[in-house]
């Protein structure tokens, strides 16, 4: 019980604290479109890929913000397969992705005595992919043959952002998985 009163006092003291007294990062919808799929949890597609993404940023602390996310990406390929019923030949499939999770950002702004203009940060996401991949007809071989992205997925990011007025900017997302650059559009 005193745990729990003590976890009580310290949670009020830290939302009734001066914590968001500076530049709010949250609040803010980010639409952006990347090229990835060489490296992070986007490298089994051996191809560079456009992929579109969407998050929305919410302040949790001084210069933190957590942004649930959505993207998408689709890709076609060919596989050779056959066996003693099915001739030997290539058999085309489609993979669409859509990875689901959240991006955790700090931001370097005051360390950097960035000017208004400018947002620096580095950021973490973790998540997981929806996957389905069609198969054309008369293919019996291992469907997952690809080896389609682990359903876990985690990346590494560095950005900035650049200002145009309170409310529109612009924002280049260098990632481990997919770097994007975007629109950024802040919210009241």
């Amino acid at each position: 019980m005193k745990k729990l009163i003590v976890m009580l006092l310290l949670l009020s003291g830290l939302f009734n604290s001066n914590i968001f007294a500076q530049e709010k990062y949250g609040k803010t919808l980010n639409l952006g479109l990347g090229l990835g799929g060489y490296s992070g949890y986007y490298k089994y597609s051996g191809r560079t890929l456009p992929v579109f993404n969407i998050n929305y940023e919410f302040d949790v602390a001084k210069n933190f913000t957590l942004a649930p996310f959505v993207s998408f990406f689709t890709f076609s390929n060919n596989y050779y397969w056959g066996n003693k019923n099915h001739p030997e030949r290539y058999y085309s499939y489609r993979a669409t992705v859509i990875p689901i999770g959240v991006k955790g950002a700090y931001y370097f702004d005051e360390l950097f005595k960035a000017n208004t203009k400018w947002d620096f940060y580095a950021a973490g996401s973790l998540g997981f992919a929806i996957v389905n991949a069609q198969w054309e007809g008369g293919y019996e071989g291992d469907k997952d043959y690809y080896h389609g992205p682990n359903s876990v997925l985690i990346d590494l990011h560095f950005g900035a952002e650049y200002h145009f007025n309170s409310r529109v900017g612009a924002f280049l997302d260098l990632s481990t998985g997919v770097s994007t650059i975007g629109l950024a559009i802040h919210g009241k």
